[in-house]
């Protein structure tokens, strides 16, 4: 017999799911529409810009289901912001037309240092479970893509993490290419529980489509395996995270559906490093 938290978590999921499913055929309208736009202004202007959209967990966090199903985070009371002012910089919005070659050493351990306002987030890589996505942060964090970007969305309902990676900030940016699922059955995820400290991909809800948005898993959370989990934040991280994900979330934005930290949460700069 399914008990009636079972049910409730159930009814949770599936709510998330449907969210994202109407996210994502918001953002086909959108680029319908860009492209229709673009196309009239190629007589005055010469190129294009391609813009690619990165799922939240869907199921995740955006993206598979966060990129894939999408529970609605808790609109909190706005709590004063822990964190410190942003660096001087620009975000980068460069894209690339297919994955960078494979130039990590698979066998060999790698780190990524988020440095944002709000504390280091260190994070250790799973590189030989995870080749192609390590592979890409050690690219795109070497590019600086990810140097002066928000992290632009936190749940804190059933799903609790805090996402990242998208330097336009709305959840629809990314890299140009895409890169393969991996790892999906690491020994960590029992039960469709993605543990706290855990760092995944974010993906369109489709396989293989994840790019440069990824999320931070900072409670246990009830995912699908979908998302490809690459990482462990350190102790002194997971610190970090919790003292953003107690200053709680902003109601839900009505054209892009995320739900932002009230902490300024911007990565200053990331680096990934062979150890």
């Amino acid at each position: 017999m399914v008990s009636q938290e079972q049910r409730r978590r159930q009814l949770a999921r599936e709510k998330f799911l449907r969210q994202q499913q109407r996210r994502t055929a918001a953002r086909r309208k959108a680029r319908t529409r860009n492209a229709a736009i673009a196309s009239a202004l190629a007589v005055v202007i010469i190129g294009s810009l391609a813009l690619y959209t990165t799922g939240v967990l869907k199921g995740d966090d955006d993206s598979k289901t966060n990129a894939n199903a999408e529970v609605t985070p808790s609109a909190t009371s706005k709590a004063p912001d822990p964190c410190e002012k942003p660096a001087a910089g620009k975000v980068k919005t460069a894209t690339w037309k297919k994955e960078p070659e494979m130039t990590i050493d698979k066998s060999a351990k790698y780190t990524m240092k988020l440095a944002t306002t709000c504390g280091d987030i260190d994070i250790a890589l799973k590189t030989s479970a995870a080749p192609h996505t390590v592979n890409s942060f050690n690219f795109l964090a070497g590019k600086g893509y990810f140097d002066h970007s928000k992290c632009h969305r936190l749940t804190d309902n059933q799903i609790y993490v805090l996402q990242c990676g998208d330097p336009t900030g709305t959840g629809t940016g990314g890299p140009g290419y895409t890169i393969p699922d991996e790892n999906l059955k690491d020994k960590s995820l029992k039960g469709n529980v993605y543990p706290a400290g855990t760092v995944a991909m974010a993906n369109t809800g489709q396989k293989n489509t994840g790019g440069s948005q990824f999320f931070l898993v900072y409670q246990d959370s009830q995912l699908p395996p979908s998302y490809t989990p690459f990482g462990t934040v350190s102790e002194s991280g997971m610190k970090v995270l919790k003292k953003i994900a107690d200053a709680g979330a902003q109601p839900a934005d009505p054209t892009t559906q995320n739900t932002a930290p009230n902490a300024t949460v911007v990565i200053n700069k990331a680096t990934v490093t062979k150890s």
